[in-house]
């Protein structure tokens, strides 16, 4: 391929429309194929060529993609994604003029993954212009690869074997990418409305439902939604091929804080294999009530919790700390009257130093409001007085 002409690689994509062979097609506009290395396509205006070869959109089409590997070749990724913009914008009315066919799936692939990563490409070379906003070109890129998710979700009267709408998970999870990077979640919810009441909602490739879970996942994280959330976030976990050991990682970033906030503490040796231990002494800390673990491990490793936008979630961590800390001083004192002393005895024991009496009963309140205790305060006589029956209810019993 680095030695093929343009005749050459034109009369390849010309097979690959003339076949209906996606493949082919897709390999010929994807900047992941060698021919993109190849100096004799990189061609500032190959219009004229390809109006000799295609007919409309197809010749708008490759000449941009041949614009835009010239582009690339000068390290020019503004422009490229200006370029990639009219590659799949061409593409998108090629695409919907295929009645009953949907051969070139695969090449919707690689061209909106090739938009979205030269959108995030021209983004960066206009910051270091301090020029544009951040996310403003990704939005944009977002709003070209939703024009093709409504290419393929209108395609209802094909075949099963030959509609469109096999391609509306792969854009959704594309535009979740976008939407997570630029914090525009809202604009999320119609998409998953949209898969969620297709017909081929478990039906889609078990890769793509994996990366969908995932981003639905912290979605409902982020929503404090963490029932949800488990489930989303276990099922991508679960289903996750063994061999994607990185994917895996990443997944539990987010489904561990949401399991220990659900009351599942998880096994050292699990943080092990997946190298987490940040995690450690923070489940360690929840689980044993331990305040000052706790702090000190937050401290320790805030820079990776923010790092990967979990840091408030854990910071919900504090209030089950409390909870399961005051579960010990009424297991100790094996009374459902227990004086409010006790419990300001043991959070000065575990690092509130400075904490008052009025601080203890605010804590207690808040825990009482939240249904973590069954209870209610007794200010007069000092006391905290918690139900006979499972007076610290399961957490996954009304965390939703």
């Amino acid at each position: 391929m680095a030695h093929t002409s343009l005749n050459q690689y034109l009369q390849q994509v010309e097979n690959g429309i003339r076949r209906r062979d996606g493949s082919l097609l897709a390999d010929h506009l994807s900047f992941k194929h060698p021919h993109i290395a190849n100096p004799r396509l990189h061609l500032e205006s190959p219009e004229e060529q390809c109006e000799q070869w295609f007919e409309p959109p197809y010749d708008e089409m490759v000449a941009a993609h041949l614009k835009c590997c010239w582009c690339v070749a000068n390290n020019d990724f503004i422009e490229a994604y200006s370029l990639q913009k009219v590659v799949v914008q061409a593409f998108n009315k090629a695409f919907q003029g295929q009645k009953d066919e949907n051969w070139a799936l695969p090449v919707l692939y690689v061209v909106i993954v090739d938009l979205r990563l030269f959108a995030n490409s021209a983004e960066t070379q206009l910051m270091r212009k301090g020029k544009g906003k951040p996310g403003e070109l990704l939005e944009k890129a977002a709003d070209t690869m939703m024009a093709c998710f409504r290419t393929c979700a209108a395609d209802g009267r094909a075949s099963l074997d030959d509609t469109k709408r096999w391609g509306m998970l792969y854009l959704v999870n594309q535009l979740f990418k976008v939407y997570f990077k630029i914090n525009k979640l809202p604009l999320c919810k119609p998409l998953i409305r949209a898969i969620e009441g297709s017909s081929l909602k478990d039906r889609f490739s078990i890769s793509q439902l994996v990366t969908y879970k995932y981003y639905v996942g912290r979605k409902e994280m982020f929503e404090s939604d963490f029932t949800a959330a488990e489930e989303h976030l276990s099922f991508a976990f679960q289903r996750c091929h063994h061999s994607s050991r990185q994917n895996k990682r990443l997944i539990l970033i987010y489904l561990l804080p949401v399991k220990m906030l659900l009351g599942h503490m998880p096994k050292t040796s699990l943080l092990e294999k997946y190298d987490l231990m940040q995690f450690a002494d923070i489940a360690k800390a929840t689980k044993t009530g331990d305040l000052r673990l706790l702090t000190s491990a937050m401290s320790k490793n805030e820079a990776f919790f923010i790092k990967c936008g979990v840091y408030l979630i854990i910071e919900k961590l504090q209030t089950i700390t409390y909870r399961n800390l005051f579960k010990k001083v009424q297991l100790m004192l094996n009374t459902h009257q227990v004086p409010i002393d006790a419990f300001e005895t043991a959070l000065k024991f575990t690092g509130l130093e400075d904490v008052d009496k009025e601080e203890v009963e605010c804590i207690l309140a808040n825990l009482i409001y939240k249904n973590y205790i069954k209870g209610y305060l007794s200010h007069q006589h000092q006391k905290l007085v918690v139900s006979k029956q499972k007076p610290f209810p399961l957490l996954s019993s009304f965390l939703s």
